[in-house]
């Protein structure tokens, strides 16, 4: 598709365009670039089609000068079409998640780190994939070749924001299937007015003559706190669609079927175990995958997640490879021949189509492994898994409760994740407690020495502690919670928690430092120090100020303001020329 002049032509190589050049990443762009709020949001984009010649085709990808791989451009033609044993007619909205060729790249947006530091764990961007969001369409339509229109509109982004985009595509896609080029540059123009995405603010953002109302979440809200409310303040018209949340799915739709392992589900997904979600199509897959992954939160997912993955995927071989142990991966698929392929996994899910009346459909049984099937494999838990804690059955009396009550599933969905909230937290927080036990006294650190070490996690330790202070203090449940813990030692869960909260404890052991020498009488030391250990509590000083300023550091401003004080204070008593090297003109 040729591209169009008018708004896009604004930028450089502006418009909508087709895929190019084959190096990967946003090219270099100046700090007015006028896509920069567009790419707070969206990395770009993409149409693809069905060409009889060379089936899935990208289309175009806007803005034009996004460039992807050769590799990533298949992989999202793919990714963005359910495969032939999906049948899906009518439209589809579904998600995948795709490695960027080359692994984590310098992102080109600026405020990455800014919204990492504010934003919960679970909501920060991905450093080294692209999520895709897809609306796909596939009507009778007499007028082609296939008798079929087949046509997908994706979203790529770095943003777990599941429920913001498909709203968003849910508005936008159906009229470009009509109108095509125009109105999504229009679109694409009106998200590059957006502000951007601050976390704990609530933003309204305008598309096509609709004002969406979203809150982003921020790490400091109370995990349980209430969904957004309308602002009062502004008389918006037209009014506002306020959505509840950016990210969070229906998880008691997407549980319907399993409902009875949901807590089984949570362990394996705490342990980082392979689990294959076999579903009939992609929304199925990518919704149930999405919402396993969710069920830890406020504990950051580590392993690697696939909502909806295909045998045509670039990575194919690499996870499905038998010559090692399957890897850290939830994977979605519909495709059967992926129960041959991955038979040697140690655990797969299998859904049946979805029941539409209000009761809850029959719930999938525990199989062994052994019972997999190459063809016709009934819906299934296959697994040899024993669960460590006893199965909560107030919860699940509670869920077929409201299921005969016929209580909204927005209420039963709260409830399912306020429940898998209060068992993540139970589990997470003697750790927490213990890891807080190993940070050093404040009155230990003072400002002219290194601070102290944090002192090592010893896992004896911590396990002897949870007599006193375990996980049965917060929660009810029975079981083997030795057991747990020591399986989740060795996952990559646990190595991932753990290094976040030494990375915020070392900093702010740092922070505490800095605070410890702002605070400190700096012209007494000063008076028996030689001109190389002055320079040297320069060169540190400035080091740590670089880093607080840079969000690395937990420092109040007048921390901040003190030490550039101090720093001025200590080159002033220093002879001209070193003066001169340190301060140049």
């Amino acid at each position: 598709m040729e591209g169009r002049a008018g708004a896009g032509s604004r930028r450089a190589g502006g418009g909508l365009g087709a895929a190019g050049p084959t190096s990967s990443g946003r090219a270099m762009r100046t700090p007015e670039a006028p896509w920069e709020r567009f790419s707070a949001w969206l990395e770009c984009v993409c149409v693809v089609t069905f060409d009889l010649e060379l089936g899935q085709a990208l289309e175009l990808v806007y803005p034009s000068d996004f460039q992807l791989t050769d590799k990533e451009k298949s992989s999202i033609c793919y990714l963005s079409f359910p495969d032939s044993h999906s049948g899906c007619l009518g439209d589809t909205q579904f998600s995948f998640r795709m490695r960027q060729c080359g692994g984590q790249r310098s992102p080109w947006h600026a405020d990455d780190r800014h919204y990492n530091s504010m934003a919960p764990v679970a909501l920060q961007r991905e450093p080294a994939h692209y999520l895709g969001y897809v609306y796909f369409r596939q009507v009778k339509d007499s007028s082609v070749k296939r008798g079929y229109f087949q046509k997908s509109l994706v979203l790529v982004s770095r943003l777990p924001f599941v429920r913001l985009f498909q709203s968003l595509l849910s508005l936008i896609a159906p009229e470009y299937f009509e109108k095509l080029a125009p109105c999504l540059e229009a679109v694409c123009n009106e998200i590059d007015q957006w502000p951007a995405p601050v976390p704990g603010q609530t933003l309204n953002l305008p598309v096509m003559g609709v004002v969406i109302q979203v809150r982003i979440p921020s790490r400091v809200d109370r995990p349980e706190s209430s969904p957004l409310k309308q602002c009062a303040q502004e008389n918006l018209l037209p009014a506002p669609v306020v959505l509840a949340s950016v990210h969070e799915l229906d998880l008691f739709r997407c549980f319907r079927p399993v409902l009875t392992h949901v807590q089984m589900l949570w362990e394996l997904m705490l342990l980082g175990e392979p689990l294959v979600v076999l579903a009939p199509s992609p929304d199925m897959s990518s919704e149930l995958v999405l919402a396993l992954t969710s069920c830890l939160q406020p504990l950051k997912f580590c392993c690697d997640f696939r909502p909806y993955f295909t045998v045509h995927d670039s990575e194919f071989k690499e996870l499905t490879t038998r010559t090692q142990a399957p890897p850290n991966v939830v994977l979605g698929v519909t495709n059967p021949f992926f129960i041959k392929t991955l038979q040697h996994w140690p655990h797969v899910l299998r859904i049946g189509e979805p029941k539409t009346s209000g009761d809850l459909p029959k719930q999938v049984k525990l199989k062994k492994p052994s019972r997999l099937k190459t063809l016709d494999t009934k819906p299934g838990l296959y697994t040899s898994y024993t669960a460590h804690l006893h199965r909560d059955k107030a919860l699940l009396k509670r869920l077929l409760k409201g299921v005969q009550k016929k209580r909204p599933w927005d209420l039963q969905s709260a409830l399912l994740r306020q429940r898998l909230l209060e068992l993540t937290q139970s589990f997470i927080i003697p750790l927490e407690h213990y890891m807080a036990s190993l940070m050093p006294l404040q009155q230990s650190i003072t400002p002219w020495k290194s601070p102290p070490q944090i002192r090592p996690f010893r896992q004896d330790d911590f396990l002897r502690s949870l007599e006193h202070a375990g996980p049965q203090l917060t929660c009810i449940l029975k079981g083997d919670w030795l057991g747990l813990y020591r399986r989740f030692f060795k996952s990559p869960h646990f190595d991932g928690w753990y290094r976040q909260r030494h990375k915020e404890m070392a900093q702010k052991l740092e922070a505490l430092h800095l605070e410890a020498i702002c605070e400190a009488n700096i012209e007494a030391w000063m008076k028996d120090k030689s001109e190389v250990e002055v320079v040297d509590l320069v060169l540190k000083l400035r080091e740590k100020l670089i880093r607080a300023q840079d969000h690395q550091l937990p420092v109040k401003e007048m921390t901040l303001q003190r030490a550039q004080l101090y720093i001025k204070t200590v080159i002033g008593s220093l002879p001209k020329d070193l003066q001169t090297v340190l301060c140049p003109p």
